[in-house]
């Protein structure tokens, strides 16, 4: 990976391939679990179960394939609704729901200009909260890792995030990422980039070693 490849243009099928890697390393792990491992509570998402947290990802894949975004969609509120909403299903139920969402919403997501590519790391992070619950290595790594990263920086950049370079341990290149105009200088990290995940994600890093100068951790969540 190159510092060009994070920043120059914006790959539209990239949310998808995300999804689909994702889909094909997440699904068949939830088909192997019991239904007890479903009710384990996420450290990631105060009050919500690994149950809670696909469902959310389950209902924010099926709005994208449908084109369902009515006021306040994504709220906590609609997030609960959607949530409860999904309360009678069986676990099964609702792995289906998540299979076929990372399996559609890349066209979708592709064609939507930009607005929605987002989604698609969210969808790579929760599924990372989901590993780290249920006692799985590499919850915020495995194979989606380089293209999340790439998403990553695409999404910082046109967010006009905070610029920030990272030397990261186990990828050979630097990273650049947010606004690559941005009258204040970069900011550093060095660490793994799991852990540059988690940061920019609004996730537990208490247990990281890592390295962070010119910028607090809250600057650099991108959800909050």
């Amino acid at each position: 990976m190159t510092t060009a490849d994070v920043h120059d243009v914006r790959d539209p099928e990239l949310p998808g391939r995300l999804l689909v890697v994702e889909r094909d390393a997440l699904v068949p792990l939830l088909r192997d679990r019991p239904d007890a491992d479903f009710a384990l509570p996420t450290a990631a998402c105060p009050g919500w179960s690994v149950r809670d947290v696909l469902a959310h990802c389950s209902a924010a894949l099926a709005r994208v394939v449908e084109g369902r975004f009515e006021e306040g969609v994504f709220s906590p509120a609609s997030n609960d609704r959607d949530i409860a909403e999904r309360a009678d299903w069986t676990n099964a139920q609702v792995v289906d729901e998540l299979e076929r969402g990372l399996t559609e919403a890349g066209p979708v997501i592709a064609k939507a200009g930009g607005v929605l590519d987002g989604i698609a790391l969210g969808e790579w992070v929760h599924a990372g909260d989901v590993r780290e619950a249920l006692g799985e290595p590499g919850a915020y790594a495995g194979a989606g890792l380089p293209e999340a990263l790439r998403l990553l920086g695409w999404l910082t950049r046109e967010r006009r995030h905070v610029p920030l370079h990272a030397d990261l341990d186990d990828v050979d290149d630097p990273l650049r990422l947010g606004e690559t105009a941005a009258p204040r200088p970069p900011a550093r990290y060095i660490g793994d980039a799991a852990t540059l995940v988690r940061l920019y994600a609004g996730r537990p890093v208490e247990e990281a070693s890592y390295e962070l100068v010119g910028v607090e951790a809250a600057e650099l969540n991108l959800f909050g």
